[in-house]
């Protein structure tokens, strides 16, 4: 299942993506009575996990021959694809080739943090650069998002607690990132977690530890990696959290960066962000995902 939220009157619709198009879940519910019980939001989708999905998959297949609840992707103004995560939690530092270019040791346990809400964003959506910074840089990151509640789960059981993932750009504001020991000032800026476009179940993915990621700006390469460089893959990753806290449907992990930021360069090669960058983070089966940075 892949599936969108757009903006529809002053709410976000649930949508389908298909090769008709994007089917209005909203609008299809309202015309087979007999799917009164499908989700017709994110958040209820992704808590109903295989039930809402296989209930989701029949009302597309009953929509099918009806062109009207069908709508053209790209005339939608989308959402974030998880909208209202109850956390959002990061990883740091969790490619090998990434440490190796900023000099550090590899960590011997996930190293976490967070941002908060208003960082989410939208593929599609402008991202303001923040006056404070003339720092900003893109990092590409693969996103668990959570579907099952987890609390202290091992390794090996860690992936059946995920509803699916999707691709974010972790902007980062370098200069406010480094001003104490605590990132949370260079990370957690208005608009800093864009995550998008599509929300793709896992069963779709297939082995999330193997994907090709990578980032462009202006269209020239910048990030060109694998996921399987992770220092801590995604099962460890859930397990990890969850033995310190409890994970809920909906709850979405940003799994680090792979090397290329603008960062990891020798200082005097820096280009930060400007005001009319495109940039674009792609990974394998999630589709792409672009911003465009503004002052």
């Amino acid at each position: 299942m892949i599936t969108v939220a757009f903006q529809k009157g002053e709410d976000l619709g649930l949508g389908v993506k298909t090769d008709k198009g994007i089917l209005d879940v909203k609008a299809a519910v309202s015309k087979f009575a007999d799917f009164k019980d499908a989700p017709v939001s994110v958040s209820e989708l992704i808590s109903r996990g295989e039930e809402g999905n296989a209930l989701l998959s029949k009302l597309t297949d009953r929509a099918y021959a009806d062109d009207a609840l069908f709508l053209e992707e790209t005339t939608l103004t989308l959402g974030p694809c998880v909208p209202e995560p109850s956390k959002i939690i990061c990883v740091g530092l969790n490619y090998k080739k990434h440490a190796d270019e900023c000099g550090m040791a590899y960590p011997k346990d996930p190293l976490l943090f967070s941002k908060f809400s208003n960082a989410l964003a939208a593929h599609g959506q402008e991202v303001k650069l923040p006056q404070k910074s003339t720092q900003v840089d893109y990092e590409a990151e693969l996103v668990i998002v959570m579907g099952k509640t987890a609390q202290d789960v091992s390794k090996e059981d860690a992936l059946s607690y995920v509803y699916g993932y999707c691709n974010a750009n972790d902007l980062s504001a370098r200069d406010l990132q480094f001003k104490s020991s605590q990132w949370l000032l260079g990370k957690t800026c208005d608009g800093f977690s864009p995550i998008g476009p599509y929300l793709v179940s896992a069963d779709e993915v297939g082995n999330p530890n193997d994907l090709k990621i990578r980032t462009t700006v202006n269209g020239e390469v910048r990030q060109n990696s694998n996921t399987d460089d992770m220092i801590f893959h995604c099962d460890e990753i859930i397990s990890y959290i969850s033995q310190h806290m409890t994970l809920y449907p909906g709850d979405i992990i940003l799994t680090g960066t792979p090397e290329g930021v603008i960062v990891g360069y020798p200082e005097e090669e820096r280009v930060w962000l400007k005001d009319g960058d495109e940039v674009t983070i792609e990974i394998e089966k999630l589709g792409s995902l672009t911003n465009v940075l503004k002052k």
